[in-house]
């Protein structure tokens, strides 16, 4: 669905929910019908989740907005994500819950903000919102780290990602997710995460290591050494288990289950 319908979409589910729940009317008009597309409606959006006694709502609706402005992909990537979160979440009915309720989606959408003033050399103002990204969301990604399409982040709570990581497109993380790096060093030290991939709850993947596309990563897993395409790694440390996946992409199915078995057999 384009970003066009999905807007459309997402304003009929808004005038029904208030209808049906009268109690949500102001609140569903100010987020979402009182706007002119979905790039205004996040902008509002973000700006009220993220605003703090001396970071004011109205200094924040700006710069979303002004970023979304100037950077059509920002606004591309979020309608991706949508469609992510609408495609891989059985729990979700609407894309009005995504905008409004989905704190994965949401601090998605801010680091992406952060990442375009980390990019245009803004690193205190990236940083600051990174800050509250993390304070609000209790998600922390670091603006230098770069994030592709379609990326859903399942229930959110916990997940770090660290300055020079790199996430693929359609990929999709659960909760309690570590990508970090390790001592002291400067320059690449994150992983590197491909098309496709699962990560499972819990997961820790240390280094700049690559976790190749399509592939999935069973949850409460410690990874430290690569890991190629197509395959399933489970453990602490991970190992490869099972044969490669056949599975265009695991992220979309979110099947965490499929492939482990070898793995629980064998210990």
């Amino acid at each position: 669905m384009n970003r066009v319908a999905i807007w459309q979409t997402m304003c009929k589910e808004a005038r029904a929910d208030a209808e049906t729940e009268p109690a949500l009317a102001s609140y569903l008009f100010s987020t979402v019908l009182a706007h002119r597309s979905l790039e205004d409606a996040l902008a509002f959006v973000l700006a009220n989740k993220l605003r703090s006694n001396v970071l004011l709502d109205s200094q924040l609706l700006q710069l979303f907005a002004a970023a979304y402005r100037k950077d059509a992909s920002l606004v591309r990537s979020a309608q991706a994500d949508l469609q992510a979160v609408m495609d891989r979440d059985p729990a979700c009915e609407k894309y009005l819950q995504i905008l409004l309720f989905f704190k994965g989606f949401q601090a998605v959408q801010a680091h992406r903000v952060s990442h375009a003033l980390w990019k245009e050399n803004r690193g205190p103002l990236a940083l600051l919102l990174q800050s509250r990204i993390s304070e609000v969301f209790h998600v922390d990604i670091h603006p230098g780290a770069v994030i592709g399409e379609g990326v859903m982040l399942d229930h959110a709570t916990g997940v770090v990602i660290g300055e020079t990581a790199v996430v693929g497109n359609n990929v999709s993380i659960l909760h309690g997710v570590t990508l970090g790096g390790t001592g002291t060093r400067d320059g690449d030290r994150h992983p590197k995460i491909g098309d496709g991939v699962v990560i499972g709850a819990g997961v820790t993947i240390l280094g700049p290591i690559t976790v190749g596309a399509n592939s999935k990563i069973g949850a409460g897993s410690v990874v430290l050494q690569e890991i190629p395409p197509n395959r399933v790694a489970v453990g602490i440390p991970a190992r490869l288990v099972g044969k490669p996946l056949d599975t265009a992409a695991p992220s979309l199915d979110m099947d965490q289950v499929s492939g482990l078995a070898d793995y629980y057999y064998s210990i």
